[in-house]
């Protein structure tokens, strides 16, 4: 079958692999339909290795070196290994990517996004940009009938901004500011919105993300180029600033600002992924009572996105940005990311898709 291989920086190959072989107990067999390329494939395309395992085999995988990307993905069950449940071939799924040991602490309290042995789908052990890929089957979700095929490709990134949401508490009524307008900026926006928030302020410098933010529901959008924003998020919430605020960039800069357009005892969510160590002085912290929550991944929140898109309370369409087969994924896909970023949101790959001239 055909597979988008990471070997390296700058090294991703549109490869013929094996067939993935029969699933083994527990896990299940997947046709992929649609595959999503997420901030965290393109990191590894640009400047990787970063989440993928070179130096030692990952503990729970056994994988080293060459992996297949892909974690966004939906498709369709084709086998199931001994001991599987609840599915049957044929039935349309979608995939939470942290595959767990379930046996450390942390799973056994069920917080298996923080599982000690983590390894996520496509970074850490053979993921779906390819024809097939197999899953354990504990992390399947069975998609409705009727559910728009595409959207399968967007359940995992808003699944990060809804655990966001949730880390945060009830936001019904309140002001919320997030940092950010990319993909998972974008999510976390819908997600708040969704779950009731009164005005979402969102933080951005880019053109077309700004417009992007106010088409899925930010109520304001603030460019730090233009204003003082923390001025403004002030100005907007009778001089208090906003209950919680969301980092979805993963900066030193915007983890600050996203601190200080909070009230006192307030709470930031924090969401991007760091690249580099930032210097704070905690008695900000200490003499305000703000709040600082970190957020990884999702932990449930699949069936809470199924849902809301199912009911229509999220649309997923304005996200999608792209469509193309996996064999374009290298120049319509990863190439396109780097030379347009802030044009593109979501870029989706199918297996079936015909190859573009």
């Amino acid at each position: 079958m055909k597979a988008a291989v990471w070997h390296g920086r700058r090294d991703v190959r549109l490869e013929d692999v094996p067939l993935p072989s029969a699933p083994q107990p527990g896990w299940v067999q997947i046709k992929v339909h649609w595959c999503g390329i997420c901030g965290s494939d393109l990191h590894e395309y640009v400047a990787g290795p970063v989440f993928i395992p070179v130096e030692e085999a990952h503990p729970l995988t056994g994988l080293k070196g060459q992996c297949i990307l892909g974690h966004e993905f939906s498709g369709e069950i084709v086998a199931l290994g001994d001991g599987v449940k609840g599915f049957a071939a044929g039935e349309r799924v979608a995939a939470d990517a942290c595959q767990h040991c379930g046996d450390c602490w942390y799973c056994k309290q069920g917080l298996y996004n923080i599982c000690e042995n983590l390894a996520f789908t496509g970074l850490m052990n053979n993921g779906a940009f390819a024809e097939y890929v197999n899953i354990p089957a504990n992390l399947l979700y069975k998609l409705p009938d009727g559910f728009p095929t595409e959207a399968g490709a967007l359940i995992e990134p808003l699944a990060v901004g809804m655990h966001a949401v949730k880390k945060a508490g009830s936001l019904v009524g309140q002001t919320v500011v997030v940092v950010g307008a990319g993909t998972i900026g974008l999510c976390t926006i819908m997600c708040a919105k969704a779950a009731g928030a009164a005005c979402v302020i969102a933080i951005e410098m880019s053109s077309a993300r700004k417009e992007k933010a106010l088409e899925v529901g930010a109520d304001v959008v603030l460019d730090p180029n233009a204003c003082d924003v923390v001025t403004q998020v002030k100005a907007l919430t009778d001089g208090l600033g906003a209950s919680v605020s969301f980092e979805c960039i993963g900066h030193k800069a915007t983890a600050k600002l996203a601190l200080d357009v909070i009230r006192k005892a307030g709470t930031t969510v924090m969401v991007g992924i760091f690249e580099e160590p930032s210097e704070f002085n905690f008695l900000e912290i200490v003499s305000t009572e703000k709040q600082v929550i970190g957020s990884l991944a999702y932990n449930g929140e699949f069936a809470d996105v199924i849902a809301l898109i199912n009911d229509g309370r999220l649309n997923v369409t304005p996200l999608i940005t792209g469509r193309i087969a996996l064999a374009n994924i290298l120049d319509r896909g990863f190439e396109e990311l780097v030379n347009n970023k802030d044009q593109n949101v979501k870029i989706i790959v199918s297996p079936e898709l015909q190859v573009a001239s």
